[in-house]
């Protein structure tokens, strides 16, 4: 297991018991069953950025100190230099940079992500409240959201609602990278 995956897993659970919110009510913030929501809470297996945005926006809490456990301190701005953005090792085929885990406040949640043609061979789905903005920055990948495929190009981008079933797959067996932004 995981133990950064266990850490968050624990801050959620924590979360949760001081907000003395019950597991049926933490599900129905996050769009799903109490089942999953309980998996999540396990720390055995990864839990969705999605998942940890709706519970961070419903119970008021930065989404970088759900996930790192530490307090963003900036209300200004928020400078994030090349390749120095909080790791986020949420899944092993997409590695997530947090972009501005120290602005508190924030509207919406920006990342780079990176993903491999051998980690995405097989598409990994998921879905989560609000929407979802991706811009590629280099390669190219198959976005699949409920059911209709797409290729992003460098330069593409795509608005979505992130409701609806959605994964990612690197093409021409080559890296993607974009930015996704977490709105």
């Amino acid at each position: 297991m995981n133990e950064e995956i266990k850490a968050v897993a624990d801050r959620l659970i924590g979360l949760r018991e001081i907000m003395d919110v019950s597991v049926e009510q933490a599900a129905k913030v996050c769009g799903i069953s109490e089942e999953q929501y309980k998996t999540y809470e396990s720390g055995n297996i990864d839990i969705p950025v999605g998942i940890l945005q709706s519970m961070s926006k419903e119970y008021g809490i930065d989404l970088g100190t759900l996930i790192s456990g530490k307090e963003p301190h900036m209300h200004f701005y928020c400078l994030t230099k090349k390749d120095k953005g909080l790791s986020v090792d949420r899944r092993s085929d997409y590695e997530y940079q947090a972009l501005a885990t120290g602005f508190q406040n924030r509207k919406a949640d920006p990342f780079i992500v990176k993903i491999t043609p051998e980690e995405t061979k097989e598409i990994h789905y998921n879905s989560h409240p609000g929407h979802e903005f991706n811009y590629m920055i280099e390669g190219s990948m198959k976005i699949v959201i409920d059911g209709k495929e797409l290729v992003l190009e460098q330069g593409d981008s795509i608005y979505f609602d992130a409701t609806k079933k959605h994964g990612m797959q690197a093409l021409n067996n080559s890296n993607a990278k974009f930015l996704a932004i977490i709105i």
